[in-house]
């Protein structure tokens, strides 16, 4: 099983945040991507007055702990310009959550692995299961897509575009995909 971190933004140009938060990950010491999902276009969740999301989900190999990983997905969030906000699950910037950490169970404080809301999120299922389709709660071993399947249609995450290619995803492009600068970014 591998690091699998989710992605999601509704302000401020919400598709180009999604990609700088990919080169930023991709940058950062440790954390090297592997995999992107296709990018989504999904309803706001817990909250409806607010923009429609764009959702992503990546696979990084990373030698930080869980811990340090948070921290440093909180650090590219603090550089990116997510403030707290007075509303739960309100718009925001950028949103970056560590979904699944290998096969571990995690439960400290401020940390909880896999993402404790994970199956009731299309925005988070769909992408995952994209790029990882066996995915499976590490807690009980039971695959994620029969979730998927039972979310609300009103929940549906529509793919916006392929995936981006950044850093060492762009050399496993396949054939006959546009690199990322070549997709239409006006649709969010």
């Amino acid at each position: 099983m591998c690091v699998y971190i989710g992605l999601g933004a509704n302000l401020d140009s919400p598709r180009d945040r999604i990609l700088e938060a990919l080169e930023r990950l991709d940058s950062a010491d440790g954390i090297r991507l592997k995999r992107v999902s296709s990018l989504y276009r999904t309803p706001p969740w817990g909250y409806a007055d607010q923009p429609d999301f764009c959702n992503a989900v990546c696979e990084v190999a990373t030698r930080l702990s869980p811990r340090e990983l948070l921290d440093t997905l909180h650090s590219i969030e603090r550089d990116m310009g997510k403030r707290p906000s007075p509303i739960r699950f309100g718009p925001r910037r950028i949103d970056l959550d560590v979904l699944l950490y290998r096969d571990e169970v995690i439960d400290e404080h401020g940390l909880a692995v896999p993402h404790p809301r994970i199956r009731e999120r299309a925005f988070v299922l769909a992408p995952l299961l994209e790029i990882e389709p066996k995915a499976a709660d590490p807690r009980d071993g039971q695959p994620y897509a029969p979730s998927l399947a039972a979310i609300p249609a009103g929940q549906a995450a529509i793919v916006m575009e392929p995936p981006p290619r950044i850093g060492a995803t762009q050399r496993v492009a396949r054939e006959g995909e546009k690199p990322a600068s070549q997709f239409n970014s006006g649709r969010i």
